[in-house]
């Protein structure tokens, strides 16, 4: 399917898997927004790449942990650029931690950034899909859900958690021409896998870690689908085989 001149939403969309997709949606003509909390520098870098494709891009400052912070994404989102058609909800945090040191404020953060967020987005953006009768949803979990990972029973809780979302969101909306998916990454070549000292490549039957355009890749894929919704893509070098 032809995406282009299409809009798109990524949280957390400055750095890592989020600029990756940015960068490959705007390859297939897409237009950009993209929120980051911090970081302003790579915010600019990442909104000049996707510009110099000849595409508009807004970058918004935004907590998405918060409704507010998340209307008003959402709102300048949609002034500079349009309605709504396309949702990567990427934003998220990781905290490696021993299992006798996760304490309810840990908890509770990872999951209001790697869950609650995607939750409220969604819920921003959904009701103009379903009017337009068009959308695409897609959630960024990972291979922690499936076997526990590398950081700690509140980040794996947190991303399990997506895939009801998936597929909750994907039986409501099916008939409206909106899909829902989740690609569930493991150990991909960022910032924040290769900080953490247990995440190793041999950890992966491909032996390396995967790259972030590899994830893109499938994210792309999923924008141009019409046909499929409740499904997980597993981006994860063979660690879990489904």
């Amino acid at each position: 399917m032809d995406i282009s001149g299409r809009r798109a939403l990524i949280t957390g969309g400055n750095r890592g898997i989020g600029r990756a997709i940015g960068l490959a949606l705007a390859g297939a003509g897409v237009d950009i927004a993209f929120c980051y909390r911090s970081r302003g520098d790579e915010a600019r870098e990442t909104q000049a790449a996707i510009e110099a494709l000849g595409r508009r891009c807004v970058a918004v400052q935004a907590d998405v942990s918060q409704a507010a912070a998340v209307r008003a994404l959402v709102a300048q989102a949609e002034v500079g650029l349009g309605p709504i058609d396309i949702l990567v909800n990427n934003a998220g945090i990781i905290r490696p931690q021993p299992l006798d040191e996760i304490t309810e404020r840990d908890w509770d953060e990872l999951h209001d950034a790697n869950l609650k967020s995607a939750f409220l987005v969604t819920q921003a953006v959904v009701p103009g899909m379903r009017e337009r009768r068009w959308g695409r949803i897609i959630f960024l979990s990972s291979v922690a859900a499936q076997l526990g990972g590398v950081v700690g029973p509140h980040y794996a809780s947190a991303k399990a958690g997506l895939f009801g979302l998936t597929h909750s969101y994907a039986a409501l909306l099916a008939k409206e021409g909106i899909t829902v998916n989740t690609i569930a990454p493991a150990l991909i070549e960022t910032e924040m896998v290769t900080s953490n000292p247990r995440a190793r490549p041999d950890l992966l039957p491909v032996g390396r870690f995967g790259t972030v355009e590899e994830v893109a890749d499938v994210a792309l894929m999923l924008a141009r689908n019409g046909y499929i919704t409740g499904q997980t893509f597993n981006v994860n070098g063979g660690w879990y085989m489904s």
